[in-house]
C-alpha cells in the first residue's frame, strides 16, 4: 500500500470560512494567495460553517474557474449535526449508508462548483459503520469520476484496517487519515496510528496543530509548560514565532504529517510556511516532548 495522492506540504482548512465575512472579492483572493505560497490543497467538509463554508469557497471559485486545475480539493461527510437549517434531525449523528455518501458528495459537488473530488474523507469513526456499503459507495463514486481518492479522520487503526479490508478487493486504498496532532495533543503518537501511517506509507493530514490556539495562550499547567520549552527552541532558531516551532516538531515527524492551516490571514500563513526552514535535533524535539507530558522519557 502507498499513497499516490499528492498533497502541498502545509493544507489550506476552511473550517472557519463563514466566521471570517469576507466579501466574494477577498475569498479568492485568499484562495490565490494559498496558490501563490505553494499550499494548493484546500480541506472542507460539508458541515463547516453550518454547510455554508464550502458553497462561499465555489462560489469564490465560480469567479476563475481556472483556479482549478491547480488545486486539490478535500471534503469530509458522515457527520449530521442537528442544526437550526435541519428541523428533521433532533440529535447529532452520524451516517455512512451508501446513500448518504452518495447524496454529501453530490451536494458537496455543487456547492464547491466542481465536477470532482481529489479526495473524499469519512470525516468521524461510525459505530454503526457498514464498511460493506461504504466500500461499494466508494467505488460506485470513483467509477463515475466524482471522486478520485478516498481516506478517513480520525479512525483508529482498527477502524482504518476493517474499512481497508473491504477496499482492497475493490482496488481502492485509503490514502490518509486526517487525525489531531499537537505537542498538546499526542494520542496519535502512541496509540499506533501515526506508526499505521508510516507502516503503509501513507500521509497523515494534522488537524488541530496548535492546539486551537490554547498552547499559545492557555494558562493551564501543560501550556505554560510548553509556551516556555518553545519560546527556549524559538530562541535558537532566531524565531519570536512559537507556532513555527510547532509546525517544525511535527514536520519532524517520520510519518510526515501534513498540518492544516485554519487562518485567513496572511500573515500568519506566511509564517507556518516559513516553518519549513527550521529543522528541531532530537533534543530540541523531546524537550517539547517532555514539557507537553510533565515528565522525562521513561
Amino acid at each position: 500500500m502507498s499513497n499516490q495522492f499528492e498533497m502541498s506540504d502545509f493544507i489550506a482548512g476552511f473550517w472557519r470560512l463563514a466566521s471570517w465575512d469576507y466579501s466574494i472579492q477577498q475569498r479568492l483572493a485568499l484562495i490565490e494567495q494559498y496558490l501563490e505560497l505553494g499550499v494548493t490543497t484546500m480541506d472542507h467538509a460539508d458541515i463547516y460553517g453550518q454547510m455554508q463554508c464550502e458553497a462561499l469557497f465555489g462560489e469564490a471559485l465560480s469567479l476563475k474557474p481556472s483556479l482549478r486545475s491547480k488545486l486539490q480539493l478535500i471534503s469530509k461527510c458522515g457527520i449530521k449535526p442537528a442544526f437550526d437549517s435541519t428541523p428533521e434531525r433532533y440529535v447529532n449523528h452520524y451516517d455512512t449508508s451508501r446513500d448518504h455518501l452518495l447524496n454529501s458528495v453530490e451536494n458537496s459537488l455543487t456547492r464547491l462548483n466542481t465536477d470532482h473530488l481529489d479526495l473524499l474523507l469519512i470525516h468521524r469513526p461510525d459505530p454503526l459503520m457498514n464498511a460493506d456499503d461504504v466500500a461499494h459507495a466508494f467505488k460506485h463514486l470513483q467509477q463515475s469520476g466524482k471522486v478520485l481518492n478516498f481516506g478517513v479522520s480520525n479512525f483508529s487503526t482498527t477502524q482504518f484496517e476493517l474499512l481497508q479490508s473491504r477496499l482492497t478487493p475493490l482496488g481502492i486504498q485509503l490514502v490518509t487519515n486526517q487525525v489531531e496532532i499537537s505537542p498538546a495533543n499526542m494520542t496519535s503518537l502512541h496509540d499506533g496510528t501515526l506508526d499505521q501511517c508510516q507502516q503503509y506509507r501513507i500521509t497523515p493530514m494534522a488537524w488541530f496543530c496548535l492546539g486551537g490556539g490554547e498552547i499559545i495562550t492557555g494558562q493551564n499547567a501543560q501550556a505554560v509548560r510548553l509556551r516556555k520549552a518553545l519560546h527556549r527552541v524559538a530562541d535558537s532558531h532566531q524565531t519570536q514565532d512559537i507556532s513555527q516551532i510547532i509546525y517544525a516538531w511535527i514536520a519532524a515527524l517520520p510519518s510526515k504529517p501534513k498540518p492544516i492551516i485554519g487562518s485567513g490571514k496572511l500573515q500568519r500563513i506566511q509564517s507556518a510556511i516559513k516553518s519549513k526552514e527550521i529543522k528541531l535535533d532530537k533534543q530540541e524535539w523531546f524537550s517539547i516532548w517532555e514539557a507537553s507530558t510533565g515528565h522525562s522519557v521513561p
